[in-house]
């Protein structure tokens, strides 16, 4: 029937108006298992504090800042930016085993059993779209979850036990890439797909895309797995994984269209052979690189001290030695061919890694040649080092950390705009603005002379004091329990300027008026410089 669960809960300090927490409970029923059921409560305290901050502020209006300087359109850079890379992956997905072989099998068969050339052209282009329809679908459930709370793919882009766990898949991603296992989907899915795909109609032709998507989930599926964890952790919510799995789809589309309008073309193509097996084992060993990444994403949101940046970059170095060693031969795994002659190709693949390592290798002294600006923001930040003294941990600013309220009152005091920088310990884009371009002598002179600068981390999981957590309702009437720091400031952002993503930055007056548009990663100084000096004017007015 029922049950109670009684629990004496002792607080620290001040006593809170309300205790808000979450009971997780593990039950059985009959012959189900319900684990790690969540249930949210909020009881009431008598004589309890009540301090709530401040979220929604009034006076902010977007619509209408002082000046009109600032970003419009950021968004489409940066999702022509993610399209473009889910594009190089589904072209690199053409090159695996389990599809490279497919293309002249499916472009034949397109061209000989239609009654006409044209008629084998359009399904075949047909056949092309659906591949394309089939990823852009996969990206739907996503926007359900964007749609019902915006900061929801910012919370799991950053949340450490995902990071971790994304940690774990690519390790086993590499491990499956070397040959020692396969990622498959269940036979009986591809089964049904495939015998739907007989039907000599439209539905036939989809159905055959489809059996495509699942036969090719082996070598597909890490490539897309990495896609969607890069997009995620762009923080740039659903539209990004839709543009980013559009691109993937369209790179693998592409070529089938194109063979078919152009038979002719099929004699170009390479052979298969052992050369794609090698592709799959350098693929196994970029996603190790991306796993390293994941698991500095946890160790930065954390602030654990485990992977330093010499360590990551340590990582890599190694990383990209084991794929010289590979493609030189001296290193063998299953499935592997010997390697009796060096193509062109392997060898400037070859040449490749070789440069970059050597690229590499000074980041792991304490140097000034350490700041390697070309992967600027993929590592820990210059200053998360394993030396007491790091020559290259120059701060352009020293902003006030998490703290609004007395940023604001610093302004008051000082008579400048405040300078509000949306950040996040796991952002690449943030790292990328604070070493190259606060750095810059014209940036860091107009932000500590004439801006008081305040960052707010949207991934900080350090609980909030007992008092000051509260349950908030947001302007599209969902509720909303602040619980951590970042709970606090990625609210406050959604709320006050309809953003999710970082780096965000947003000049203000003392008197909390918007004095510029906003402004996302902008990797010129110049330009940032302009926008600055474009707030100062407009504090003037």
């Amino acid at each position: 029937n029922e049950a109670g669960i009684i629990a004496i809960i002792k607080i620290k300090g001040t006593v809170p108006a309300n205790l808000i927490g979450t009971l997780k409970y593990t039950y059985g029923k009959q012959d189900e298992f319900y684990p790690l059921v969540a249930f949210p409560f909020s009881v009431k305290l008598e004589g309890g504090l009540l301090s709530v901050a401040r979220i929604k502020i009034n006076s902010f209006d977007l619509k209408n800042p002082v000046n009109n300087c600032g970003d419009d359109g950021t968004e489409g850079k940066g999702l022509a930016s993610i399209f473009l890379l889910g594009l190089i992956g589904g072209f690199i997905a053409l090159l695996t085993p389990c599809v490279f072989p497919l293309i002249p099998l499916t472009v034949s068969f397109f061209t000989k059993r239609a009654a006409s050339r044209k008629k084998g052209i359009a399904n075949a282009m047909l056949y092309g779209f659906f591949i394309f329809l089939i990823y852009v679908l996969l990206s739907l459930p996503f926007h359900l979850l964007d749609h019902t709370n915006p900061e929801i793919l910012n919370n799991i882009s950053t949340n450490v036990w995902l990071n971790l766990l994304f940690f774990a898949v690519f390790v086993v991603f590499a491990i499956s890439f070397f040959g020692y296992f396969e990622i498959t989907l269940p036979g009986s899915v591809a089964n049904k797909a495939d015998e739907k795909a007989g039907v000599g109609n439209i539905a036939g032709i989809f159905f055959m895309a489809l059996t495509l998507a699942i036969v090719s989930f082996s070598c597909t599926g890490p490539i897309l797995g990495s896609l969607l964890a890069g997009a995620l952790t762009k923080n740039g919510g659903a539209i990004q994984l839709s543009f980013g799995m559009g691109g993937f789809g369209l790179g693998l589309a592409l070529p089938f269209a194109l063979f078919a309008m152009f038979p002719n073309w099929l004699n170009s193509l390479p052979k298969s052979g052992g050369w794609l097996t090698s592709v799959k084992v350098v693929l196994g060993f970029l996603e190790l690189a991306m796993a390293v990444k994941f698991l500095s994403n946890a160790d930065l949101v954390e602030q654990w001290g485990i992977v330093k940046r010499e360590l990551f970059i340590g990582f890599w170095i190694l990383i990209s030695i084991l794929i010289i060693l590979y493609l030189s031969g001296k290193i063998k795994f299953p499935h592997d061919s010997p390697v009796k002659k060096f193509s062109k190709a392997r060898i400037a693949l070859i040449i490749l890694f070789a440069a970059f390592t050597v690229y590499l290798i000074p980041g792991v002294t304490n140097t000034a040649s350490a700041n390697l600006r070309l992967i600027s923001g993929f590592p820990p930040p210059l200053c998360y080092s394993l030396y007491a003294s790091p020559v290259n941990c120059e701060k352009g600013v020293e902003p006030l950390r998490n703290d609004y309220e007395e940023a604001l009152r610093k302004a008051k005091m000082q008579h400048k705009p405040l300078l509000i920088d949306f950040t996040g310990w796991a952002c690449v884009n943030c790292r990328r603005m604070e070493e190259n371009v606060w750095t810059d002598p014209n940036v860091k002179q107009l932000m500590q002379d004439s801006f008081v600068v305040v960052s707010l981390y949207v991934d900080e999981r350090k609980v909030l004091p007992a008092t000051q957590q509260f349950a908030y309702t947001t302007k599209n009437n969902s509720p909303k329990e602040i619980i951590t720091v970042g709970d606090k400031w990625a609210t406050f952002q959604s709320e006050n300027f309809n953003a999710v993503s970082q780096p965000q930055y947003v000049i203000v007056s003392a008197d909390e008026k918007i004095l510029t548009k906003t402004k996302g990663y902008t990797p010129s100084p110049r330009e940032f410089a302009g926008w600055l000096q474009c707030g100062l004017d407009a504090n003037k007015k």
